[in-house]
């Protein structure tokens, strides 16, 4: 039974949402990124990145309490406003003929703590308490974790309802993606929302496993602060953007290798048929159709791998996963990879659709040969969560991915 609650959401006005809401900060190049500083004064960069208007770079707690204040002028200057009473937060993307949708709102750390939210990614315990540290200095998160759920024939009433209104927000960024906002503030609606969420036994962290764990370190670290427990501040909880499974877009990442030691092609290829049927296929592009089947491009050709069922023994739900197999029968065995999360020799991009990828970056002479793999399915990751086991790093990108600053979470008053 989970437990998932409305919120007052600081959030842009209006008329400004497009200018202040922002990518996550990682996802920007140098040049776009300085391009926005300059020219936007409403992007939530600027809280981001505190130091450019004094053209210096600050880290630390310099940095945290530097952005913190940046958030203050936003709210000083009307450019985010938080909202007069608790809503639920019903949000829209939309891209390429695809389109998602979820809502917005406060998930319970005792859930998680409960394993009624679970994971399927380890956690760094110094990344935990960075972010953890973070989130005390500047007492907002702007990015909601996602999270998964089974569908639900009432969330998804509420849907339909809202799609054919008027939403709060509706906005195209510069990378084609349309965003609505809709915000249920009816309290025998968000009374619904709440009890339909209970029904749900279970929720899957698809996207943020950190922005959480970081979460339920500052709030068991805020326990023990007794001046912390007071009506105006609320470390139980963290913003979620909560998405049917159906909605849920899984892509897989493609492994990059720079160089293939003392082997060379031939060596290589011969070392790959003990474990896969092998077809060269020239420059004929090639996407993976099915599960146990890779596409790699090497030295300028494409070649279909097919696993050798008689080699696949599958003694866990980790071992189906391609990302897994092919950590067992390449990156481990012949190119002696031990630890495919720091390796230098291995580099991870995700696949966005683009064919081109994986050859470009061959060719280009930074790697040697690339690899990609079928998506691991919604089903395989809650598998995953569900035993408790840990997927291989880069096994999932997930879609949608939300704005910053489209809803901020206040842990602490400052409004009065």
């Amino acid at each position: 039974m989970a437990t998932v609650n409305p919120f007052r959401a600081v959030r842009p006005t209006r008329d400004k949402v497009s200018l202040v809401t922002t990518r996550s900060y990682e996802l920007y190049r140098k040049k776009e990124r300085n391009c926005i500083l300059e020219y936007n004064p409403y992007s939530f960069l600027h809280v981001l990145r505190p130091g450019f208007k004094y053209h210096k770079r600050v880290t630390g707690k310099e940095r945290f309490k530097m952005v913190h204040n940046r958030y203050e002028e936003f709210i000083e200057n009307g450019i985010l406003q938080q909202d007069d009473k608790p809503a639920y937060y019903l949000h829209q993307k939309e891209y390429m003929n695809t389109r998602f949708w979820g809502i917005i709102g406060l998930a319970s750390l005792d859930d998680y703590e409960k394993d009624v939210i679970k994971k399927h990614e380890r956690t760094i315990q110094d990344r935990e308490e960075l972010f953890g540290e973070y989130l005390e200095i500047t007492g907002f998160n702007a990015e909601p974790v996602l999270i998964t759920h089974k569908d639900n024939s009432y969330l998804n009433s509420v849907y339909v309802k809202y799609s054919q209104q008027r939403p709060e927000y509706e906005f195209t960024t510069n990378k084609e993606r349309t965003h609505k906002l809709w915000l249920v503030q009816d309290p025998k609606e968000i009374e619904e929302i709440s009890r339909a969420f209970k029904e749900i036994e279970t929720l899957y962290i698809a996207d943020g496993h950190h922005r959480t764990a970081s979460s339920l370190y500052l709030r068991n670290k805020k326990q023990q602060d007794l001046s912390a427990r007071s009506n105006e501040e609320d470390y139980s909880s963290f913003m979620a953007y909560f998405i049917p499974e159906s909605q849920l877009r899984i892509t897989p990442f493609y492994r990059f290798i720079r160089t293939l030691g003392d082997m060379d092609k031939d060596t290589f290829l011969i070392r790959l048929d003990a474990y896969f049927r092998i077809k060269n296929l020239g420059n004929q592009y090639y996407r993976p159709s099915r599960k146990h089947h890779f596409s790699m491009y090497l030295d300028g050709e494409y070649y279909k791998l097919y696993l050798r069922k008689s080699l696949f023994r599958s003694e866990s739900v980790l071992d189906d996963l391609d990302p897994q197999v092919l950590y067992n029968t390449v990156l481990h065995p012949i190119l002696k990879i031990d630890d495919p999360r720091g390796d230098k020799n291995l580099y991870y991009l995700p696949e966005s659709g683009n064919e081109m990828q994986l050859k470009n970056l061959v060719d280009s002479g930074d790697f040697q040969v690339g690899f990609a793999t079928y998506p691991v399915s919604v089903e395989q990751m809650k598998n995953v969560a569900d035993l408790g086991l840990i997927m291989p790093p880069k096994s999932t990108y997930v879609e949608p991915k939300l704005r910053s600053a489209l809803t901020i979470y206040n842990l602490k008053s400052l409004f009065k």
